[in-house]
């Protein structure tokens, strides 16, 4: 099969979910022995032509001096180069963008569409903006062949709200076992004494809850703060926690060596996204053997289950940085169970296996 990939902003992976599930899923097709683009931002730091087997087209990209508009622009190249390269299948990653060009494709190709979170909730974007979001999800239910739901909470939404089917396919990840203890030494910490929160700034992600429920604790144990904060509500965050020195903005890292480690000796994993499907930072957090301490909602529960501490204020927060030690035995059983849902449930090969099968079934 000819299969294009599109949505991201390319690979190897430097910035989310949607480029890591291209980077992993790419790699896996081409030794399915598929034959895989992947398409990419001209602004990608990764500039050669090919990836370990994966063909990767880089299309104009204006965003860096557009905004939001230059989403659109790249969106439409890439979904013109695709009209005209006569791929077996696409599957576009999202449909925030590009769902607006879709019908270019609809004759020509096998479109098979992520459908991704519920983006028009998000409250970082003004009413107008929401509005359209709301209907360019509704385009691209319209406007694709297949659709795929990465959690079970999306799967219901769109047969409830579209009344379509759509198969549920989530994220992968892997078991990170036995990390060099000396990983911590560049942040001068140590093992289980710290906690940790590693997100994209944004309100949904319940960042600035977190950290009002980590001033007001009684604890001294610093809490890192993983993410880029130059956007408009990093830089609130940062200048609101200045005065607390429990709380140390890292900004963003992706690089795994690093960011791994720092998952598996932390005491807590705070996880706040409260919008979307099944995140990827969570199942890599679970995959790190982290004592995750989950945002309250369907979408956390669906994957964590009972093996999770929650909460849904700053008070449930404090009480749980406080309380709660991750060498506990009963937190230990915990962790294993996760670990077990990794291996089983979320492993790429099987989400490798299951997108091969969407993209090859007509």
């Amino acid at each position: 099969m000819n299969i294009a990939i599109l949505g991201t902003r390319g690979i190897p992976n430097n910035y989310g979910g949607f480029e890591q599930l291209a980077e992993y899923l790419s790699v896996g097709l081409i030794q399915k022995g598929h034959r895989v683009t992947v398409y990419c931002s001209s602004n990608h730091i990764y500039q050669k032509s090919h990836w370990n087997g994966v063909l990767l087209k880089h299309v104009f990209d204006p965003e860096k001096h557009l905004g939001t508009v230059g989403q659109f622009i790249y969106d439409f190249f890439s979904v013109w180069h695709c009209r005209k390269a006569g791929y077996d299948v696409v599957l576009n990653l999202g449909y925030t963008s590009s769902a607006v060009w879709l019908p270019l494709l609809y004759n020509q190709t096998r479109i098979v569409t992520n459908m991704d979170g519920l983006e028009w909730k998000r409250t970082k974007y003004k009413k107008p903006v929401q509005w359209f979001l709301k209907r360019a999800e509704a385009w691209a239910v319209q406007r694709s062949h297949t659709l795929i739901a990465d959690s079970i909470g999306i799967q219901h939404y769109l047969k409830q709200t579209y009344n379509v089917p759509s198969t549920y396919i989530a994220y992968g990840a892997n078991v990170y076992n036995d990390p060099p203890i000396k990983a911590l030494e560049p942040f001068n910490l140590k093992a289980f004494s710290y906690n940790i929160l590693i997100a994209r700034m944004e309100p949904e992600n319940n960042i600035e809850l977190i950290l009002d429920g980590v001033v007001n604790s009684n604890s001294e144990m610093p809490c890192l703060v993983i993410g880029n904060i130059v956007n408009r509500f990093g830089k609130y965050l940062s200048k609101k926690y200045a005065h607390d020195a429990r709380i140390q903005f890292l900004g963003p890292i992706y690089d795994l060596e690093v960011i791994n480690p720092l998952r598996f000796y932390s005491n807590l994993y705070f996880h706040g996204h409260s919008v979307g499907g099944t995140n990827p930072s969570l199942l890599e957090a679970m995959g790190c053997n982290a004592l995750i301490c989950a945002h309250n909602n369907t979408f956390n529960a669906a994957v964590l289950q009972q093996q999770a501490y929650y909460f849904n204020t700053a008070t449930d927060v404090s009480v749980c940085i406080e309380r709660t030690k991750k060498q506990d035995a009963k937190n230990q059983a915990m962790l294993q169970q996760n670990i077990n849902r990794i291996t089983t449930l979320f492993s790429w090969k099987n989400i490798i296996d299951a997108y091969e099968h969407i993209l090859i079934t007509k």
